[in-house]
């Protein structure tokens, strides 16, 4: 291990945050790159995703030569989302890096993905609580027949036979993926007297308190036909794209209610339209889509009133309950002692 272990912060970061990496161990050297790539990642990632998530204005500091003196002495990298495409290229001591987001296919658009370099995520340790609260929120929204409402404005009158309200107690849920979002799903749903079925990739690991089952994730079709709301709380994989197609549509009860915080590539969106189309679904709550940083929804989707499509904005809250610096602190603290480190992304799986 050198004298000197650089962490390169090209996510900004607090005071508080720098010295809570330096007390890890006294070799750690905390660089303070908030910033200075937001110029060269405007220009290499999609003008959505730049002007949702890159600060108004932000054209980076230093020159470019300055920029790969940088990553030229970078061992271990802290970046949010999005980030330099090109890491690996330019940063040939990099042996480390950690994304704040939780989600792995984040990563997928730059050369880290499938590099010898270790990568993790803050998996488990993001907006798990505001993420359920928003996933138990869209199913009152729809089972009270609260999207009628906006109708009914712009109508001038009211239509009180369409809302159809129902109580959600002793309804079942699905909980598709039960990591640290879905098991807080869980909890919220039970606590409102929800049946809970989740589906995982393994299930030898102990039954949840709040659940009433976990099954399989090849037990996903088993799932829909009992579920009267559905929260796809997965990672997006190869496995797990357009896992929601005709099939999985079929499947599903008549009036049921879908949520997906997850990732648009789960949901195949033709299927999903023509589940619409021919009344399949009482209400798909989307905070993604396909080509969310991209550019805008499907119109077909965006007009249609059973469709409530929010930007990403379902761990946001008005509470910082965001603990990837505790997950990072916690890893920093395994890589220098040569320990293994949590939330590795396995190439192979996908996360």
């Amino acid at each position: 291990m050198p004298d000197a272990i650089n962490i390169l912060c090209i996510s900004r970061v607090t005071p508080e945050e720098s010295a809570r990496m330096e007390a890890v161990d006294p070799r750690v050297r905390v660089i303070d790159a908030g910033g200075w790539f937001d110029g060269e990642m405007r220009e290499t990632w999609p003008y959505e995703t730049a002007d949702r998530f890159i600060p108004a204005g932000g054209t980076g500091d230093g020159t470019r030569a300055e920029r790969d003196g940088l990553l030229a002495d970078a061992e271990i990298a802290l970046v949010n989302f999005p980030y330099p495409l090109d890491l690996r290229a330019r940063a040939p001591r990099l042996r480390w890096v950690h994304q704040r987001p939780a989600g792995a296919s984040n990563m997928r658009a730059g050369d880290l993905w499938g590099s010898d370099v270790a990568v993790t995520t803050s998996r488990g340790h993001a907006g798990n609580l505001a993420m359920a609260e928003y996933t138990v929120g869209a199913f009152l929204h729809f089972a009270r027949g609260f999207h009628h409402a906006q109708q009914d404005r712009i109508a001038g009158s009211f239509d009180g036979d369409a809302y159809g309200p129902r109580l959600l107690a002793d309804k079942t849920v699905g909980v598709i993926g039960t990591g640290g979002i879905g098991l807080e799903v869980g909890r919220l749903s039970s606590a409102l007297g929800l049946r809970v079925i989740g589906t995982r990739r393994s299930t030898d690991a102990t039954l949840p308190p709040e659940f009433d089952e976990v099954r399989p994730a090849d037990a996903l079709h088993g799932v829909l036909e009992e579920a009267d709301f559905v929260a796809i709380c997965c990672q997006w994989t190869p496995e797990t794209e357009n896992l929601f197609g005709a099939s999985a549509f079929a499947a599903m009860k008549s009036n049921a209610v879908l949520v997906n915080v997850a990732r648009g590539e789960i949901v195949d969106e033709a299927a999903l339209l023509e589940a619409l189309a021919t009344n399949r679904l009482r209400g798909v709550a989307l905070d993604v889509y396909r080509g969310e940083f991209e550019g805008p929804p499907d119109p077909r989707l965006w007009q249609d009133p059973r469709v409530l499509i929010t930007p990403h904005v379902s761990s946001y809250s008005d509470e910082r309950r965001h603990r990837a610096m505790d997950v990072f602190c916690r890893n920093l603290a395994a890589y220098v002692q040569g320990k293994e480190m949590e939330n590795v992304i396995d190439w192979s799986r996908g996360y």
